[in-house]
C-alpha cells in the first residue's frame, strides 16, 4: 500500500474527542501490521476533495488507551506503510496563558518532552541515528492550517511551545507554575514522542493543539466543572473536523521536496557504518528508512 514519491496522502491523527472524520468518500477501515507492534486501531482510509486520506484515532475507538499505553512507533510506522506523506496531529491540551482561553486552537512550533515511559526512536543498537529536532514541525502545513482556521473564524494562535507530560494524572500546581515559567503555551500528553518519530520517518508533521481548559495555575481553575470541559471538548472536535475539511484540499500542491527538509531528515542522521548494521534491525526499518537503507 506504499504511495509513490509524487503522490500526496494526508494522515490525520485524532486525539481526545476526534475519533473519526465525516464527509469522506470510499471509506474503509483496515488493519495495517507493523514490526513495532500493534497500532492504536485500524486505519480509516478514504478520500476528501479528491485527496487520499488516512485517519488514525490515537487512543483507539472508544478511547481504551491512555497516553502511556499508545504504541507511537507502530502508529507512525503504520501510517508510513499506508503511503502517508503529511501528518496533521489533532490533540486536546490545557493552556498556560490567559490569552489562550478554552476553544482556542494553537498551531505549535516547538515541544518540550517530559515523558519518560515511552519508546522514542525507531533506531538503536545495530542501527543508530540522531535526527535533528531543532524545527520539529512543518511550517508549510502550519501555513495551510492557519489560513483555514482564519477562513472559518476559529480562534487561533500561531506558534507556541507544547509541553508533553507523561500523565495520566494532570499537573501539580508547582509543575504548572514551572512550565509557565519556562514560557510554554500549552500542555498535553500525546505529541511526544509522536513528533520525534514522524521526523525520523521523514514525514511532514504539524500539530493543532485544541485548548479545553486552563491548567491548574489559573485562579478560576477550581470553579471549572467536568461538564464545562466536555462541552468545550465536543465543540473543539466539531471545529477540528471543519478545519480539516477546509485545510486538506489546499495540500494537494505538495512540492517535490519539502522546503523545510522534513522529507530528508535522515540524510545527516545515520551514524552506524554499513558493515556494522544489524540486518534484523534494518528489516524493521524498511518503511521508515528504506529510502536510504534499502533492502536489509
Amino acid at each position: 500500500m506504499a504511495g509513490t514519491d509524487d503522490k500526496v496522502v494526508i494522515g490525520v491523527i485524532g486525539g481526545s474527542g476526534v475519533y473519526d472524520i465525516d464527509g469522506l468518500e470510499d471509506v474503509r477501515w483496515q488493519a495495517v501490521e507493523s514490526p513495532f507492534g500493534k497500532p492504536s486501531d485500524e486505519l480509516m482510509f478514504g478520500r476528501l476533495a479528491g485527496l487520499d486520506l488516512v485517519f488514525l484515532p490515537r487512543h483507539g475507538r472508544g478511547h481504551p488507551l491512555s497516553p502511556t499505553d499508545i504504541n507511537f512507533r507502530a502508529n507512525i510506522d503504520a501510517l508510513k506503510r499506508a503511503g502517508v506523506t503529511d501528518i496533521i496531529s489533532v490533540s486536546a491540551v490545557g493552556s498556560f496563558k490567559e490569552e489562550l482561553p478554552p476553544g482556542t486552537f494553537v498551531i505549535v512550533d516547538q515541544f518540550i518532552d517530559r515523558t519518560f515511559e515511552r519508546y522514542k526512536t525507531f533506531f538503536g543498537k545495530g542501527m543508530v541515528a540522531h535526527v535533528s529536532m531543532a524545527h520539529p514541525v512543518c511550517a508549510r502545513l502550519g501555513d495551510r492550517l492557519e489560513a483555514a482556521a482564519k477562513s472559518l473564524d476559529i480562534p487561533m494562535a500561531r506558534d507556541g511551545t507544547y509541553l508533553a507530560m507523561e500523565g495520566p494524572q494532570f499537573s501539580s500546581l508547582a509543575e504548572s507554575e514551572l512550565y509557565r515559567g519556562w514560557g510554554c503555551s500549552v500542555i498535553g500528553m500525546t505529541n511526544m514522542p509522536e513528533a520525534k518519530l514522524a521526523r525520523e520517518a521523514e514525514m511532514c508533521y504539524a500539530t493543532v493543539a485544541m485548548v479545553t481548559d486552563y491548567d491548574c495555575w489559573h485562579p478560576n481553575h477550581d470553579d471549572v466543572e467536568v461538564g464545562d470541559i466536555i462541552r468545550v471538548l465536543v465543540s473543539n472536535a466539531d471545529k477540528a473536523r471543519d478545519l480539516l475539511r477546509a485545510a486538506i484540499p489546499t495540500l494537494r500542491d505538495r512540492p517535490e521536496t519539502c522546503p523545510h527538509g522534513c522529507d530528508r531528515a535522515l540524510e545527516t542522521a545515520l551514524i552506524t557504518a554499513p558493515e556494522a548494521r544489524d540486518p534484523a534491525v534494518l528489516a524493521k526499518l524498511d518503511a521508515v528508512a528504506g529510502r536510504l537503507l534499502g533492502a536489509p
